[in-house]
């Protein structure tokens, strides 16, 4: 078992019953009314019979400022340089920028700074290098909300200046010629969880004259669809549409890089989810930017050509391969630290060598393993310590880092995510302070709880048609998670071990019925149950194709003897 407490939602059975009357999938009814639908019409709109709105572009605060300054660059035929990130949402957000500035017929350069030689965000060194190659404008996307002193010398070198960005603001914004995030506190944009690449989109739509919204979704919404799944942003409103119709293009006509990269992970077009994208493309993506290379993914979203985009496509699943030894090595290094040395509030760990490019990996793991808020450091030879933080359940990590600003170099992110810089003899104070703000704002430690939509009591419920109806309800993600169901009083009829004993396979029966499972990362051995044991099931129903034959298989997420 594990996780300790389930908590089941359950649902209204007669709104359950009105949307069946209304000829809703039944298995879908239930779901809608676990998760809070009341109405049919906004069973139509969760559907995609009626679109969410997607808001104005001139709704962002300074929107208009930074139209006029790039519009007047361009008219001007000034150079520009389009300033990002090295994930995922940074490099779509380029791409998207660039494919419109290309368009205009812009001189125009992408700069992605090195991760590990300059690190996230603007920077005075990069700013130099871009005034030698002639810019005279520069945009962030995903980055720069932060960077008043680096904006402050790209100005004095007469350099214009325009922030896109989404992470959270401090007291002070730059003095850019336009500052664009939708977290700014005097910005009245209805939804506040753009992604970087959905700031760059509204930047694109805010500027384009000459094609509707309906044209540029068609040829930047698969890119807004990837950064946003990926930057993990709540996949609901606005951000749920974008997503919807990035998908559908993405299945109908990815360009080439993506339709290469999905041909490497062998998923087919018309199967490409939101899943997809944030546990297989996003991942392989990423890798670059982990292992220094961010330009190869930048390459292969940029490219036209069939036979670059194969051999790019290749490369990166090699580095994610790469990428996953490193990221193995420092967890199973910071578990041993852990075990020497538990802590009272959040983990914070450091040591020389760790590779930086995976760290954030580490600590969102850490922060999921321990349930509690994770800061992994890597120190380089000079004792300067570059960290990634995940936080956990209620806590505010931004806000916490905020608080320790003074033994901070710098820092940035979200809520729930986010970077710093600290020289190693701060470290300590750091994991002080940390753990005094995380227990002074913390009622009471996450406890180890699975929440659930509703028990399925009707095992006959659980059939190909009724599965596939629940994909309608897609996207799902991060605001907005897939159906999570459970099951009491099944009987394990036989178990499997596969993946050479890291997964099991099982066979449940219930009213007889027989159902398929399949339970990732669990041995058979650590189960906890055996054939012939009475059991409750958590799982995610999924349909499984096989050789052209569609079957229920449901994917445990827990399993418990059950108690009566």
């Amino acid at each position: 078992m594990r996780f300790r407490d389930w908590v089941v939602g359950g649902f209204d059975r007669n709104t359950a019953v009105d949307f069946c009357r209304h000829g809703i999938n039944p298995l879908v009814s239930v779901f809608l009314a676990s998760r809070g639908t009341q109405h049919i019409d906004q069973v139509h709109e969760i559907l995609g019979d009626v679109g969410f709105e997607i808001f104005d572009p001139y709704l962002l605060k300074d929107m208009d400022k930074a139209v006029a300054r790039i519009r007047e660059s361009l008219d001007k035929c000034e150079r520009i340089a389009v300033y990002g990130d090295y994930d995922v949402d940074g490099m779509t957000s380029c791409v998207v920028l660039a494919r419109w500035l290309h368009s205009q017929g812009a001189d125009f350069e992408i700069y992605i700074p090195s991760r590990f030689g300059e690190g996230y965000g603007l920077n005075n060194k990069a700013v130099d290098t871009l005034k030698s190659r002639g810019i005279e404008l520069i945009i962030t996307v995903d980055c720069g909300i932060t960077a008043i002193e680096e904006v402050d010398y790209a100005k004095s070198l007469g350099i214009a200046m325009v922030i896109t960005d989404h992470h959270e603001c401090r007291d002070e914004l730059p003095q850019a010629d336009a500052v664009i995030d939708p977290k700014r506190p005097d910005c009245g944009y209805p939804n506040k969880c753009l992604a970087g690449v959905g700031v760059a989109f509204k930047l694109v739509c805010a500027l384009e004259r000459e094609h509707g919204l309906d044209e540029l979704l068609r040829l930047y919404s698969d890119l807004v669809a990837v950064g946003t799944i990926a930057d993990v942003m709540p996949v609901v409103g606005e951000n749920r549409e974008l997503i919807k119709r990035g998908l559908f293009f993405l299945n109908k006509s990815p360009r080439p890089g993506l339709l290469r990269l999905l041909g490497e992970v062998s998923v087919e077009l018309g199967k490409v989810t939101a899943s997809t994208v944030g546990f297989t493309l996003a991942p392989r993506l990423n890798a670059a930017g982990r292992m220094g290379q961010a330009g190869l993914s930048l390459d292969l979203l940029l490219t036209e050509c069939c036979e670059e985009a194969n051999t790019i496509a290749a490369q990166l699943c090699k580095l994610n391969m790469q990428r996953r030894d490193l990221e193995g090595e420092i967890f199973e290094e910071a578990m041993a630290m852990l075990e020497e040395a538990p802590p009272e509030g959040p983990i914070i760990l450091a040591r020389k060598g760790w590779y930086q490019g995976v760290t954030g990996i580490v600590a969102a793991k850490m922060a999921e393993r321990h349930r509690t808020p994770s800061i992994i450091i890597s120190i380089d030879e000079d004792g300067l310590g570059r960290g990634s933080c995940r936080s956990f359940g209620s806590f505010a990590i931004f806000d916490a880092l905020r608080s320790c600003a003074d033994l901070l170099g710098n820092f940035g992110g979200h809520e729930m995510a986010a970077g710093l810089s600290i020289n190693e003899g701060n470290i300590a104070e750091l994991r002080r302070r940390m753990t005094e703000i995380y227990l002074d704002n913390i009622e009471k430690t996450p406890s180890s709880e699975l929440k659930l939509d509703f028990e399925v009591e009707k095992p006959e419920l659980l059939t190909v048609q009724n599965i596939q109806a629940l994909e309608r309800l897609e996207p799902f993600g991060n605001g907005n998670p897939s159906p999570t169901l459970c099951m009491r009083g099944a009987e394990i009829s036989s178990t499997q071990s596969i993946g050479s004993g890291k997964h099991t396979r099982l066979r449940l029966e219930k009213s007889g019925k027989s159902l398929d499972c399949i339970f990732f990362s669990m041995p058979s051995e650590d189960l906890g149950v055996s054939v012939g044991s009475v059991v409750d099931a958590a799982f995610e129903p999924q349909v499984n194709e096989f050789r052209g034959r569609s079957s229920v298989q449901l994917h445990l997420i827990d399993i418990r003897p059950t108690t009566i």
